[in-house]
């Protein structure tokens, strides 16, 4: 029983400390969010695959696996616009070369949003089916609810530590 107490008691310092940075992270992406009027819309562009390349990338994972491996390979599928404005979009397939490489033999044209960002000279992509009210609407939704989740473990966490605090001082 004791065991099982102090493993409950290590992953919840572990979450504790994942949702205060998940909560700190939210919150700092959130102030950065531009205003969807701070972007010009360019019309929705049809992109066709034009190559695929491996990028190293952090191996995320824990233990073991990320001592012997710290990086891992990734493949960018890279799309160019069709109508020759110089666009470019890239996906990242995953770690499996196959799967990329299958997107750029299939050759099929893909839609999306292009999103000009005048104060930056550069631009982003969304979805054919976004504007940039929605994909700024979409953003905000995400790092609140990152937020609310992280702010409501650590409500709980602190209720159920100050009871627990609480039944010792009156055993005492």
């Amino acid at each position: 029983m004791a065991k099982l107490k102090s493993i409950a008691f290590a992953v919840g310092i572990m979450l504790l400390i994942g949702a205060v940075l998940c909560l700190y992270f939210s919150l700092r992406n959130l102030s950065s969010i531009r205003p969807a009027s701070a972007y010009e819309d360019m019309g929705v562009h049809t992109f066709v695959p034009e190559e695929v390349y491996p990028v190293q990338r952090e191996n995320h994972a824990t233990g073991r696996q990320k001592r012997n491996h710290p990086t891992t390979t990734v493949y960018i599928v890279r799309y160019r616009a069709e109508d020759g404005s110089g666009y470019q979009y890239k996906y990242e397939s995953g770690s499996v070369e196959s799967t990329a490489q299958s997107i750029l033999e299939a050759d099929e044209p893909i839609e999306r949003r292009v999103l000009s960002i005048p104060d930056e000279d550069g631009y982003i992509t969304i979805g054919a089916d976004e504007t940039a009210q929605t994909y700024e609407t979409r953003q905000k939704r995400t790092y609140w609810t990152i937020a609310g989740v992280s702010a409501a473990y650590l409500l709980v966490w602190l209720a159920v530590n100050g009871l627990l605090l609480y039944k010792r001082r009156k055993r005492m």
